[in-house]
């Protein structure tokens, strides 16, 4: 019967931390903008400027 309070108890602490860093991240700002990530896969991306040097080196001999 012991090792139910003791299972209690744990599970109580694991919960709070888990309430704590819910709201630490409400706080930070986490889930203020929930709509730009669900539309970001929709945007065109900028195209990276190609270089003028060639992608895979030479060897000489």
């Amino acid at each position: 019967m012991e090792i139910i309070y003791l299972l209690i108890a744990c599970s109580f602490v694991v919960a709070l931390v888990f309430l704590g860093a819910f709201f630490w991240s409400i706080r930070s700002g986490q889930y203020k903008d929930t709509y730009t990530p669900a539309v970001r896969i929709l945007f065109d991306s900028e195209p990276e400027p190609q270089s003028t040097e060639s992608s895979h080196p030479t060897v000489s001999k």
